[in-house]
């Protein structure tokens, strides 16, 4: 969430900024809400204060002989009460606005980088690098394909136990996929990463910390009866686990390698790249994730970049890095590198999240602020 002192001090600094993404933001609303705040404010401090004074002037008077249950104290007290109350109604008020304040704020996304390509689409996204070289045949067989000569998982029965859009891996491909897990948090650990196994289910606070909600709520299961959702991505309860704490500078950097189920609906993407292990509602992911201060903050981004392309090239799988513009940033991104892996069967790189890709993205925040890698457990032979 943006800080509403950067947004009320600096407005037509923050509009330009968010501008950047591609869309026009207009902040009259926020705006008028926080000066409405700020009134409420002033006008509640100079009531206690008011107050304050009659309190001393009640000690006073006494002290110099009236009669505390005389009509002079008396009505004192009365005129003190009075103003209790009519602080309490200006608190319940501000109370009120800062909740929509905040829910304004939330349906902001973060600051673009200044070092973040500015763009329209995907389309201005600039390439960095290229790692391998990829195999072009219009003769591969596509991933699923693959999986199902080998009896690798089994979509039909997955609809019977769940629906659409599950996979049960079997045999070798169950196998494959605990090896890749266990590769990954492997591997980190042994760079000094400290691995973490969260809850699955996390709290609606948890993912309003990450910016998944307001955003993404329509993306996310929720069961019914609890405040409690299933985890959309690792990164969702790892930001939690020092939330609402400061962390002293000299601890940092704090890193970690979390493993995790995650789940989404993706609403809206039925009919798009839905066959085999692409656009599951269920899937397993391996996420590193920092903690850094914030002078030390593009060390640590290229550092997590780093760690993330050794994954891909331990397993030889032709990647490039992408610097993403602007517009295609993600909604809590700041700036993010997306690692796409070359997906020979299809001729095309893997931009989903279940199709090897790997993001970097850096925001904005305290100096705990996080800095996250997603490198995915999903093959695509």
């Amino acid at each position: 969430m943006l800080d509403q002192r950067l947004v009320r001090d600096n407005p037509e600094t923050i509009a330009q900024q968010l501008g950047r993404r591609g869309k026009a933001v207009d902040l009259t609303k926020l705006q008028l809400i926080a000066q409405q705040q700020r009134d409420l404010e002033q006008q509640r401090s100079n009531l206690q204060a008011e107050g304050n004074r009659i309190g001393k002037e009640v000690g006073q008077r006494i002290k110099s002989g009236a009669d505390p249950k005389g009509d002079e104290v008396a009505e004192l007290r009365q005129q003190g009460n009075a103003i209790k109350q009519k602080v309490a109604v200006l608190e319940e008020e501000e109370k009120q606005l800062s909740s929509e304040l905040k829910q304004q704020l939330l349906g902001f996304p973060n600051l673009p980088s200044e070092a973040c390509p500015d763009g329209r689409s995907e389309d201005d996204n600039v390439e960095v690098r290229r790692w391998g070289t990829p195999r072009v045949d219009d003769n591969l067989d596509e991933h699923w394909q693959i999986a199902e000569r080998l009896q690798l998982f089994d979509t039909e029965r997955s609809v019977r136990i769940a629906q659409s859009r599950f996979v049960t891996l079997m045999g070798q491909g169950a196998r494959l996929e605990r090896g890749l897990i266990n590769f990954m948090l492997d591997l980190h650990t042994s760079k000094g990463y400290r691995e973490v196994l969260p809850p699955v289910l996390v709290n609606s606070a948890s993912l309003t910390g990450s910016g998944q909600l307001p955003k993404f709520a329509e993306e996310s299961f929720r069961c019914a009866e609890d405040d409690l959702w299933l985890t959309p991505t690792a990164e969702v309860p790892v930001t939690s686990l020092h939330r609402d704490e400061i962390i002293p500078a000299d601890q940092l950097p704090l890193r970690y390698a979390a493993y995790s189920p995650c789940f989404r609906r993706e609403a809206g993407s039925y009919g798009r790249d839905t066959r085999g292990l692409i656009r599951l509602h269920q899937f397993n992911k391996v996420e590193l994730y920092w903690f850094v201060h914030p002078d030390h903050s593009e060390e640590a981004h290229q550092q997590i970049t780093a760690d993330a392309e050794a994954v891909l090239q331990a397993l030889e799988l032709p990647y490039r890095v992408l610097d993403l513009c602007t517009a295609d940033l993600g909604f809590s991104a700041r700036r993010t590198y997306d690692l796409e892996v070359w997906l020979p069967g299809a001729g095309l790189t893997g931009k989903s999240p279940v199709a090897a890709s790997v993001a970097i993205s850096r925001r904005d925040g305290p100096p705990s602020a996080p800095r996250k890698a997603r490198p995915q457990s999903w093959f695509t032979p």
